[in-house]
Order: C-alpha cells, then sequence, then structure tokens
C-alpha cells in the first residue's frame, strides 16, 4: 500500500515530538510537562492510525468494487484494527 504524504508527516511531527520528551526527561523537567507531551503523542498516534486505517479501507473497497467482490470482509478488518488500536 502507498502511504499518503501526510501520513508521514504526522509521523515526523511524532517523532520530532517524543525526541522532545526524551530531551525534557534528560533535562530533569516536570512529570506534568513530560505527561502532557505524552498525552499529546498519543493522541497524534491515534489520529494517524484512524488515517491509515480509513485509507487502507477506502482503496480496498474501490479494488474490491472494481474486480466484483464484497468489500464486507475489508470493512471487518478495518474496524478491527480500529478496536485494537484502542
Amino acid at each position: 500500500m502507498d502511504y499518503s504524504k501526510q501520513i508521514v508527516n504526522r509521523l515526523n511531527r511524532v517523532d520530532g515530538q517524543l525526541h522532545g520528551v526524551l530531551r525534557m526527561i534528560e533535562d530533569s523537567r516536570e512529570c506534568t510537562d513530560i505527561v502532557t507531551q505524552l498525552s499529546a503523542i498519543k493522541g497524534a498516534l491515534d489520529r494517524t492510525i484512524g488515517l491509515i486505517v480509513s485509507e487502507n479501507l477506502e482503496q480496498c473497497v474501490r479494488t474490491s468494487i472494481a474486480e466484483g467482490h464484497s468489500s464486507d470482509e475489508h470493512v471487518k478488518q478495518a474496524v478491527q484494527l480500529l478496536m485494537k488500536s484502542r
């Protein structure tokens, strides 16, 4: 599957945030500041997971329809992936 530039950008941003948290830990920053940043990272990852599943589902459904197949199994897999990520 080809992943969109938006997904790559989001993951690069998360990578930068994570490196920032590591610097905060090395600098002995307050727990509340670190947890706040980690919560932001978690939210960004959750949104990225949703975007990846959404893009994949869209691509799989289009392929299934073009080939004359049912897309039910792809929808089921997408829901399972979203549930697994929670």
